[in-house]
């Protein structure tokens, strides 16, 4: 079951394969809430516009709201072996890498519930 996705296109084309893309988003909105940063989705948001929403709102709180970011990837229990496996190279390109370590995880949840549910 774990498996090794190589982008976040990956991600999302599997999840959209297993007909659980509308509970990752559905994830990603409620670990936002969790972690008390506004991040309206909305319900009918396209793979493609999902990817580019989170990478901008990952970037804007990397570097506005750093403790907030932190906390979000604590909320979406991001590992942090993974997390300090980033290279760090600028803002936007750490920006990406994170997007993709929070749908990895987030479908991953999602992934369980619904094979447990």
């Amino acid at each position: 079951m774990k498996e090794k996705f190589k982008s976040i296109e990956e991600v999302l084309e599997q999840a959209i394969k297993e007909n659980l893309y509308a509970n990752l988003v559905a994830q990603i909105q409620k670990d936002f809430s969790l972690a008390n940063i506004t991040f309206n989705i909305p319900e009918d948001v396209e793979s493609n516009e999902l990817i580019k929403l989170l990478q901008e709102k990952l970037y804007v709180l990397n570097l506005e709201r750093f403790n907030e970011y932190l906390n979000l990837l604590y909320v979406v229990d991001v590992p942090e072996k993974l997390f300090k496996g980033i290279k760090v190279t600028d803002v936007v390109e750490v920006s990406s890498q994170v997007n993709f370590l929070i749908i990895q995880r987030e479908f991953q949840k999602v992934r369980l519930k619904a094979k447990y549910k």
